[in-house]
């Protein structure tokens, strides 16, 4: 996909007319259809000002051409080295460039995740089945299917399956 294709289609993501574009960049509302229609040129001081009108960077530009948006279940990723009981998986590929990550955490009856040290970022997390006690510091929280929870990461924090019968399943997301 050539450059002015991608800048329309950008364009039309974010709602925004070929005026409203040229008005936010200072540019012409014929240039902005000239590079869309690939009949122009332009400098790269001047693609900066259309990225950075639409909300990004020349980075993220030139990056893959479409980010993946649906994560398959087969797509999981297990997590290793989880205390006995505990069983992780990672929601989606390639989290290092993504402000979240999701796991799927199933806790055996019993069971509990190691104990976090305090850290940047905030977690959210859903109760999906069962019950589970959040220890932030030394304070317990008890959730039943169905409540959630949010955090900042500045305590020490790990959630435990109080059950002796059922699995506990949660939703957890970091967040950077």
């Amino acid at each position: 996909m050539d450059i002015g294709e991608k800048v329309k289609r950008l364009r039309m993501s974010r709602g925004l007319t070929q005026e409203e574009l040229a008005m936010r960049t200072d540019l012409s509302r014929s240039f902005i259809s000239q590079l869309e229609s690939n009949k122009t040129s332009l400098s790269v001081d001047t693609l900066e000002k259309i990225l950075r009108a639409l909300g990004t960077d020349l980075k993220a530009f030139f990056s893959e051409e479409e980010r993946k948006v649906v994560f398959k279940k087969e797509d999981r990723i297990p997590v290793y080295d989880e205390p006995e009981g505990v069983a992780s998986q990672l929601l989606m590929s390639d989290v290092e460039t993504k402000k979240i990550d999701p796991i799927l955490v199933t806790l055996k009856p019993g069971a509990q995740t190691e104990e976090e040290d305090y850290h940047e970022g905030d977690e959210f997390g859903y109760v999906l089945q069962g019950k589970v006690d959040l220890w932030l510091d030394d304070v317990r929280y008890r959730l039943s299917q169905g409540d959630c929870f949010y955090y900042r990461a500045d305590k020490k924090h790990f959630l435990k399956n109080p059950s002796k019968k059922k699995d506990a399943i949660v939703l957890w997301i970091e967040i950077d």
